[in-house]
């Protein structure tokens, strides 16, 4: 994957209709992850837990390299065996540092994305998410999402507050490797949603926004107040 120009208006977009063939190859895409994430959590997972009881800070580095071999998986099967050709363009994204990463919402996978990126820039491993609650009670990945310390978030802010502070609160040593990725709009983009949200800023006086939803500002704040002294960047995607 290539560093490219962003796509013309009229470059046209290659959308291959789905066959047999290839919903064949994305269950076997979607197999292989499912088992070897079970694997990964059954015999690796317990490793970085036990080492927390010695050194959050071990803990922590131990968990993202043992993430980051496994989740390396994730790009080759998404773009060598799926064949899903990834272009990301704009400024150079720094690697090796602490950084906030700020991403608009426009389909269900755009977090799968960040971990393409992510492998590039040597901090796969590094990467938690805010996500909704019930994420974190999937089988299988809601269990690594606890063991890689995820935020979740009910999406109601007094419910919500205390927790957000409390688990972002630890993460400012700037020793630990951190990809902190919040999505602040709260939901994928879908146009019964973006109607919704230009109707409400249409009624508050909040600007109206088109191709994107109205994004909510109290945990990107709050997670912003936790973390300003600690991070080197922040980027929006």
């Amino acid at each position: 994957m290539g560093i490219c120009e962003p796509l013309k208006p009229e470059t046209p977009s290659k959308h291959r209709p789905l066959n047999l063939f290839r919903l064949i190859r994305g269950l076997i895409c979607l197999v292989v992850f499912l088992s070897t994430a079970f694997l990964f959590l059954a015999y690796l997972a317990p490793f970085g837990v036990i080492l927390r009881f010695l050194s959050v800070g071990l803990s922590r580095k131990a968990t993202s390299l043992l993430f980051a071999v496994w989740l390396a998986l994730w790009p080759f099967l998404f773009e060598k065996i799926n064949r899903t050709k990834v272009v990301f363009s704009g400024d150079s994204v720094p690697s090796k540092e602490r950084v906030m990463l700020i991403a608009n919402h426009r389909t269900e996978v755009d977090w799968m994305y960040l971990w393409d990126l992510a492998l590039r820039k040597g901090c796969l491993g590094r990467i938690k998410y805010i996500l909704k609650n019930s994420l974190m009670k999937l089988p299988v990945f809601g269990w690594g999402f606890h063991v890689l310390e995820f935020v979740p978030l009910e999406r109601k802010w007094e419910l919500d507050e205390p927790v957000l502070r409390r688990m972002v609160s630890t993460f400012t040593d700037a020793r630990d490797p951190l990809w902190l990725a919040i999505f602040p709009e709260g939901t994928d983009f879908t146009e019964q949603k973006s109607k919704k949200g230009q109707k409400f800023a249409a009624e508050v006086g909040l600007p109206v926004l088109w191709n994107v939803l109205l994004p909510k500002t109290k945990g990107f704040c709050a997670c912003l107040e936790a973390l300003r002294g600690s991070l080197d960047a922040g980027l929006w995607f």
